[in-house]
């Protein structure tokens, strides 16, 4: 892992752009005596790790008490971008504005990524850990999909927290009912891409004895921010 640039924030928390091999991303830790949890934090679509809300929920976790780490996943962000990936891309855009079935898409989209991100994550992770500030336990909030297959496949990941998709890959459907860490999951009510019902359903799958569903009236950005204060403190429950 090289440091490419750091800065200390005006809340105290330390900003760090790092390299991986090919995998760009972005650490912050707080100012701590001892080593601290770890949460690392995924985004949907073709966001940039440095996409601000992405950032501002960041940046408020640290302020919290914790590390966070996020990553640019295949093909996102500063990741060069396949010719294959945006055509499905469009595809899918132009599926859902017109109500057609999107299924197939989704599937031919999104389930390569999970299998190309979850790796990288798990190589990201081993890296991290080995930094001294940094002490686990480790904690997961994002991209329903990669927060599945991590929770299911990484031992290392104590808690989730998943924002709620209907669309998900029929592998993470299955691989829902194996989960077992403690999940916090967040539901828009009006998500104009992602069907309640079926966000309903997947969040009834798993299979972990411990889970939380928080359903908010709005469309797929206006999750309220008072969620990530509770995002925060349900992490401090299952990590600290």
């Amino acid at each position: 892992m090289h440091f490419a640039s750091e800065q200390r924030l005006d809340d105290g928390v330390l900003e760090r752009e790092f390299t991986l091999g090919e995998i760009p991303g972005t650490l912050w830790t707080p100012e701590s005596d001892a080593p601290v949890p770890l949460i690392l934090i995924g985004h949907n679509g073709g966001l940039h790790k440095r996409e601000p809300r992405l950032v501002a929920r960041a940046r408020q976790s640290a302020a919290y008490g914790y590390a966070v780490a996020a990553i640019d996943h295949p093909g996102h962000g500063d990741r060069p971008r396949s010719a294959v990936d945006d055509q499905a891309r469009a595809d899918l855009r132009r599926a859902m504005a017109a109500g057609e079935p999107v299924d197939e898409i989704f599937e031919s989209f999104v389930g390569p990524l999970v299998e190309k991100a979850v790796p990288e994550w798990q190589s990201t992770l081993d890296a991290l850990l080995s930094l001294p500030e940094i002490g686990g336990p480790v904690g997961y909030s994002g991209m329903t999909a990669i927060g599945i297959r991590l929770a299911v496949v990484e031992p290392r990941i104590a808690a989730v927290g998943l924002f709620a998709g209907g669309y998900v890959p029929r592998a993470q459907r299955e691989e829902a009912r194996q989960v077992a860490v403690p999940l916090l999951f967040l539901l828009q009510w009006d998500d104009e891409g992602n069907p309640r019902q079926r966000a309903l359903d997947l969040f009834d799958a798993f299979g972990t004895e411990e889970k939380t569903l928080h359903a908010n009236m709005g469309g797929h950005a206006g999750t309220p921010w008072f969620e990530v204060d509770d995002g925060d403190r349900f992490f401090g429950r299952h990590l600290k």
